[in-house]
């Protein structure tokens, strides 16, 4: 299978005029993303990137003064932000009550954005060998509208990602508080995971109370708190309403800082988390984690006024991060159907929604199991990968009535 990574690289500019140069080159290429966002959001959705170059290509270079690959990249920029957004969708339908009241769910795709997606943070996508390369000083050259320049990393920590099994592709060039960055990809070939490999068996749980609850085959749980993060979301929640009801433009300033710096810090604990699971398990470990496209998390059975905090944590997130790590150290991630898994006793088989009780995060059976409710759903999740090393091709729970 094929590894990605995204190396970030501090960079410092030789001369104040290049920073000029980089602006120019990200302002008008930012310009030209939303040009075709527009294009797209109004001609169905064409996320083809060679049906847009034949319309778009030639109005790119003279509109907007771009080099022949800048503009080639425009164009896999937006169909890439727009195939995000779709997925995103994807992973939150519309729900609704019926006639009769009971809740329905109705699939979303890109027909549901009111707007074309904008593309408000200057950016600049350069394709290796064309528009960026490094050289044997060490320095990297970056092309832009006017002329190439030279740039010198910061610090040496990337080097490893050339020694020559890693493929480079493309650098993108951000700035961030006056310094000044490149996020270049880099793809490796690792071996394909196989069934016969598989040391340890580990259900993760992902919740609010918790972040992450993982039980193994050996019977331990680990919990990943998820106290910490809630606190702080609140902090942030109540701060951002102070800066709202002010409404002036420089609350609105630090609103924007505001939410890019809480997106940064959740990112952060995902990544904590994620790490902190792989690290302790090493190699060869098959994690089990619920597929939870189409789920939510049920507002109902929070107060309205911790909602935001308690309901909207990024676990995809998670999962791509633990997604990502478990293949570079040649672990696996196997994604099963939520069904019943906090309604089933690990023990019995029974499956009761009344067995388990929210407001004390307990889970009784009538077997005499008792047990946290979120260990209880991670014993559920571990013992699906189980049935998955078994021969079971698609493991899941179905309802188990009892008298």
């Amino acid at each position: 299978m094929e590894l990605t990574k995204t190396v970030k690289i501090q960079i410092k500019l030789a001369a104040a005029a290049d920073g000029s140069l980089l602006r120019q080159a990200m302002e008008q290429y930012r310009l030209a993303c939303d040009d075709v966002s527009r294009y797209v959001f109004d001609h169905g959705f064409v996320l083809n990137t060679t049906k847009l170059q034949i319309v778009l290509y030639r109005d790119l270079r003279t509109k907007f003064g771009l080099k022949a690959q800048m503009a080639q990249s425009v164009l896999r920029t937006v169909t890439a932000r727009y195939k995000a957004v779709r997925t995103q969708l994807k992973q939150k339908p519309y729900r609704y009550q019926d006639a009769a009241g009971k809740w329905q769910k109705q699939a979303k795709d890109l027909t549901w954005l009111w707007y074309p997606i904008s593309f408000r943070r200057p950016q600049l996508d350069l394709v290796r060998r064309r528009d960026w390369a490094i050289r044997k000083d060490g320095s990297f050259s970056l092309n832009t509208l006017d002329r190439r320049i030279t740039v010198w990393p910061v610090l040496n920590h990337w080097r490893d990602y050339f020694d020559g099994t890693w493929k480079l592709g493309t650098a993108k060039v951000l700035t961030s508080g006056g310094k000044w960055y490149l996020y270049i990809s880099a793809t490796k070939e690792v071996p394909d995971y196989t069934q016969d490999q598989t040391v340890h068996v580990v259900g993760v749980d992902r919740g609010l109370r918790f972040l992450a609850t993982a039980f193994d085959e050996t019977g331990r749980t680990i919990y990943r708190s998820g106290t910490r993060a809630l606190n702080k979301r609140r902090r942030y929640k109540h701060l951002r309403a102070k800066l709202q009801a002010k409404g002036t433009k420089s609350a609105k300033r630090v609103l924007k800082r505001i939410r890019q710096r809480e997106n940064r810090w959740m990112s952060n604990e995902n990544h904590r988390a994620a790490k902190a699971l792989v690290d302790y398990y090493g190699p060869n470990t098959l994690f089990v984690l619920e597929d939870l496209t189409d789920v939510r998390f049920a507002t109902e059975q929070v107060a309205k006024d911790r909602r935001y905090e308690q309901v909207s944590w990024p676990f995809y997130q998670l999962e791509q991060f633990l997604i990502y790590k478990t293949a570079a150290q040649g672990s696996h991630v196997l994604k099963v159907p939520s069904d019943y898994t906090s309604q089933r006793c690990p023990q019995c088989g029974v499956i009761k929604k009344q067995q388990r009780n929210h407001d004390r995060h307990e889970y009784r059976c009538a077997c005499g199991f008792q047990a946290n409710d979120d260990q209880s759903a991670a014993m559920n999740i571990q013992q699906l990968g189980s049935q998955w090393l078994a021969g079971t091709a698609k493991p899941r729970y179905t309802r188990k009535r009892t008298g």
